[in-house]
């Protein structure tokens, strides 16, 4: 079984808990060319009114700026790696107890099967 293990930056933003808050932030990366692989979003459970939502990758200076614009951060306290693979049964059993074996607590994974292909993106604090 061949991955493709690479670390990868993910930027963080706060997005107004309401209809089109995502869309808004999303439109500014999408109008400099950003071709994101990536999304999270979610409500902020310490903040009302409030959401957040995680994205990867910004490649070139135009999504940089861009994003910081619109209030993105590089996450510092997320390390974050993206594996690409054949799927398989049992692929993530695989994944997750070698990590676990390495010392790895992971503090959160999001994984895809996409046709033949697994996508997933882990975060270790």
């Amino acid at each position: 079984m061949e991955l493709l293990v690479e670390q990868v930056e993910v930027w963080v933003a706060s997005i107004p808990n309401k209809p089109g808050g995502l869309a808004a932030i999303l439109t500014t990366l999408r109008d400099v060319g950003a071709d994101l692989q990536f999304i999270i979003a979610r409500r902020s459970p310490d903040r009302p009114g409030e959401g957040v939502v995680f994205v990867t990758p910004l490649q070139w200076d135009r999504e940089m700026v861009a994003a910081a614009v619109a209030g993105f951060n590089i996450a510092q306290k997320q390390h974050c790696v993206r594996v690409l693979g054949s799927n398989q049964p049992g692929l993530a059993v695989a994944m997750t107890e070698d990590l676990a074996e390495a010392g790895i607590n992971l503090r959160g994974i999001s994984a895809a099967v996409i046709g033949t292909q697994f996508v997933a993106f882990g975060s270790a604090a």
